[in-house]
């Protein structure tokens, strides 16, 4: 613990701090996928010391911590289905069955002999979604075929069946298709019943969704389906409904999370009288956006009790629901000062439940829960940061045009530095992607890196985050680009007016979709004096002419329908209006991205440069839309405080790549008036 009599006084953003940029990738790693049996704890970890290579690890459930590697290092463990993939392995008693990253193919693992087994050889076809039919010894997947011949057809998405075979290849026969995209295949108890979840263009999984139950004869096939809704327990529901998570219980009922209520709250559907209620009416989310397979907000402790986690006003919650009385009971963290807040992936087997963790003080953690009992498994991260350095995020909602919007304001926060006398902190204002999507308050070593230096953060909730029922998260259908930046500036605004920020040094952050509202706020406003993209959006028509399948569709509610509302794409698209773009800006963009192509960020570089404004531009060979390689990772934190050190002429401290200072800035001394 670092014990501080006098601090220092020191510019803001030269604060010397132990979080430096080497902590995101320096014995860290990214926890998914939690899944558990009657002795084994299962999760990924993507390892960016591995060029972000994902490995399955196990650890028995009486020694958590105690672990091992199950898969090699010829494999990575990755599907991308949907392009964001997830659910990319199921267990199968003294098997498992994964997706690789490289094929997208499907593989046995032997538990025993730790041996694998190709099981199917489909170049062009992706896996996700992976679920064991014991009963008939077969895979039920999500299978997307993507054409070998035709380059710009749309994949086809369907359920299918993988017959499994001691020794040749699984055949593959379509159990469902004819719907855009598919979801959450799961079985009955007794193997008698199927349900999954289908959605169609233009709509995304948190737009509308269609829940069935489908019967099954002794060989799988279908027999007969229904559709399932929550729909009529609501009598003025008029828009598309959002269903996530169907999933059978124990007791043989069907069980889903919907918005018809306004929030995304759990329901029972009971097969025999074809009943259905709402198990706990309340004004939170029990779900989060289906950006990728196997999310999971509830699972079943038993066949009278679910655990589920929630969340409300930005902040989770993990509790019990009793299925009888509906009642629900919060579970406490084992430290009750700094309780965990930010919690999902919730899953259970035999008693048992694994769910991943965090808090303000800490990274996501991989915890388990038996008999009441808390037990950490794993960690994301094992670096200990001095909680003195730590700043914990504080709620704050702040009027956005005539409504209101909210976000996570960090001070400044270092034990040993203040700022000089009358100096008020340079702020951060982050964006976070989708734009469908919320901010977490889990330990961030990304913003404690800046709040630890003396900088100032606001993470913005902006209007279309999840997290504040149905209508905040509709409320920027056909707006994004207008209703997201004004909160962002409105965000900065209000914390001017606070006093908590230098009106001169507000500087706006975001990547992808977060990219996109950065880069239109410092087109079409003049909040900002300096902004930084990293792999964001410039060019709205390409977004929606080249963009995968899963998100093709995306922007017609978000915009309008393309071609049909082209003027709009163009008018919202920056890059079309850099004769506006006024501001200095640092771009950060992965050479193999697919999604927002390196010209967009090239074409506002060029233009920055002919106008003699400040502006960097940072290319990474091999990376794609979001960067895996810690080379990556730590060099765009650590240019983006050179690029903010040399605007606002402080020292930075703790650069540790000296290939940093070679950031070519230029026009650095034609800088505006402003920044001086």
């Amino acid at each position: 613990m670092t014990r501080n009599i006098e601090k220092t006084a020191a510019p803001c953003g030269s604060w010397q701090s132990p979080i430096n940029a080497s902590l995101l990738v320096a014995d860290s790693v990214r926890l998914s996928e939690p899944r558990l049996d009657k002795n084994y704890n299962y999760w990924l970890e993507g390892r960016p010391q591995e060029k972000g290579r994902s490995v399955l690890v196990r650890a028995h459930k009486d020694t958590p911590t105690k672990r091992e590697d199950l898969t090699p290092a010829t494999f990575s463990v990755r599907s991308n289905c949907h392009e964001y993939g997830g659910a990319s392995y199921c267990l199968a008693g003294e098997q498992l069955y994964f997706v690789n990253a490289r094929d997208q193919d499907i593989y046995r693992l032997c538990l025993q002999s730790m041996t694998s087994k190709r099981i199917t050889r489909q170049e062009h076809t992706r896996f996700a979604d992976l679920l064991w039919d014991q009963r008939r010894n077969c895979l039920i997947a999500v299978a997307e075929e993507h054409s070998a011949t035709e380059e710009h057809a749309e994949p086809e998405n369907r359920i299918v069946k993988v017959t499994i075979s001691s020794n040749e290849l699984g055949q593959c026969s379509t159990l469902f298709s004819g719907a855009d995209f598919y979801s959450n295949p799961s079985l009955s108890p007794n193997g008698e019943q199927l349900s999954y979840l289908c959605w169609r263009h233009p709509d995304m999984p948190w737009d509308a969704t269609e829940c069935y139950i489908a019967d099954l004869d002794k060989d799988g096939n279908i027999l007969k389906q229904q559709q399932i809704s929550a729909r009529d327990l609501s009598s003025d529901y008029t828009r598309g409904e959002s269903i996530f998570q169907p999933s059978f219980g124990p007791d043989g009922n069907l069980y889903f999370v919907s918005d018809t209520s306004d929030w995304w709250n759990l329901y029972r559907y009971d097969i025999n009288t074809k009943t259905l209620r709402n198990l706990h009416r309340l004004d939170a989310e029990f779900a989060t956006p289906q950006w990728v397979f196997g999310m999971s907000c509830y699972s079943f402790i038993d066949a009278e009790n679910i655990i589920c986690c929630y969340t409300q006003q930005g902040r989770w919650q993990l509790a019990t629901i009793n299925i009888a009385s509906g009642n629900l009971d919060k579970i406490e963290s084992p430290d009750s000062e700094n309780p965990y807040d930010d919690i999902s992936m919730v899953n259970s087997a035999a008693g048992r439940s694994l769910f991943f963790a965090a808090n303000s003080q800490c990274a996501s953690q991989l915890m388990q829960w038996q008999n009441g009992e808390m037990t950490e498994v794993c960690r994301s991260s094992n670096s200990d940061i001095d909680p003195s350095f730590i700043s914990t995020p504080k709620a704050l909602s702040f009027a956005a045009g005539s409504e209101i919007a909210h976000g996570f304001y960090y001070a400044p926060c270092n034990p040993q530095f203040q700022p000089l006398a009358g100096e008020k902190p340079p702020l951060i204002v982050l964006c976070h992607g989708g734009p469908t999507g919320a901010t977490e308050t889990a330990l961030n070593v990304k913003i404690q890196f800046w709040t630890s230096r003396g900088f100032a953060v606001f993470d913005v909730n902006y209007r279309g985050s999840t997290g504040y029922g149905r209508n905040y998260r509709d409320s920027l259908k056909g707006q994004w680009g207008i209703k997201d930046v004004e909160d962002v500036c409105a965000a900065a605004d209000h914390l001017v007016k606070q006093g908590l920020a230098d009106p001169k040094r507000l500087c706006i952050k975001g990547g992808s979709a977060g990219g996109y509202t950065v880069l239109a706020a410092l087109t079409f406003a003049d909040s900002f004096a300096a902004g930084a993209s990293h792999y964001g959006i410039g060019d709205l028509e390409t977004l929606a002419r080249d963009t995968h399948k899963f998100e093709a569709r995306y922007l017609d509610s978000m915009i309008g329908p393309y071609p049909e509302d082209k003027a709009i794409y163009q008018a919202r698209s920056p890059i079309n209006h850099v004769d506006r773009l006024n501001c200095p800006a640092i771009f950060f963009q992965g050479l193999e991205d697919k999604v927002v192509p390196p010209n967009q960020a090239e074409a506002m570089l060029e233009a920055l440069n002919n106008k003699g404004m400040p502006v960097a531009y940072v290319p990474f060979a091999g990376e794609g839309h979001g960067f895996r390689s810690a080379k990556a990772i730590v060099t765009a934190l650590e240019g983006e405080l050179y690029f903010y050190s040399q605007l606002f002429d402080f020292t930075s401290e703790g650069l540790q790549d000296d290939s940093i200072t070679a950031v070519d800035i230029l026009n650095l001394a034609s800088a505006p008036e402003r920044l001086e």
